[in-house]
């Protein structure tokens, strides 16, 4: 089975990046061999449409599922519509995510049916109840939440999976800090231009 993972880097070490559309990375592994290829998201920087132009590149090398931290809901589409498996909650290293997967500790996300499940409830009823639409409630947030439909929200941010051992977690635990403070320092300096 082919499986393409989200990933901070080009290899099975790296740290399953925690977005799908926007990782630097996928991994695409054979998990009968565990024989791999890195392959880099050209589509993370797209001002839109990232998610969906991430997924067509994945579907266009054959894998059979994708595991990844979280899924948004256009990538879901594309991958829902060919057949694609999708799983979330992923995290730790490329590795250890195929690993998970191939012996059952990551579960498959629900596919969503054609159609459904992507819209943005405008029916007639136009959300107007007793407070007419105008926010007679005390809560001032707008529920923009953008989480996949039929799955449970995930963290921004997933944990590194539990190694097997203590020098195996010490050298997880060393790769996700490199790679935070990769990001960090890429966040530090789009503020500098944004001066």
């Amino acid at each position: 089975m082919k499986v393409a993972v989200s990933s901070t880097g080009p290899d099975l070490d790296a740290t399953v990046s925690p977005r799908f559309g926007r990782c630097p990375y996928f991994v695409i592994v054979e998990t009968s061999t565990m024989r791999y290829e890195a392959i880099p998201n050209t589509s993370a920087d797209s001002p839109s449409g990232a998610g969906i132009a991430a997924a067509q590149e994945v579907v266009s090398r054959g894998v059979n599922a994708v595991l990844t931290g979280r899924l948004g809901p256009k990538a879901s589409n594309v991958l829902s519509q060919v057949g694609v498996k999708m799983v979330t909650g992923a995290g730790g290293t490329v590795r250890q995510a195929v690993e998970a997967y191939k012996n059952g500790g990551l579960t498959e996300a629900p596919s969503i049916p054609a159609g459904q499940g992507l819209g943005y409830g405008r029916g007639m009823g136009g959300g107007r109840g007793s407070g007419g639409g105008r926010g007679m409630g005390r809560g001032m947030g707008r529920g923009m939440g953008l989480q996949t439909p039929y799955t449970a929200p995930q963290p921004a941010c997933e944990a590194p999976l539990a190694p097997t051992s203590r020098d195996a977690e010490k050298e997880t635990l060393k790769r996700y800090l490199t790679d935070l403070e990769t990001q960090l320092k890429e966040v530090k300096k789009r503020l500098e231009e944004l001066k």
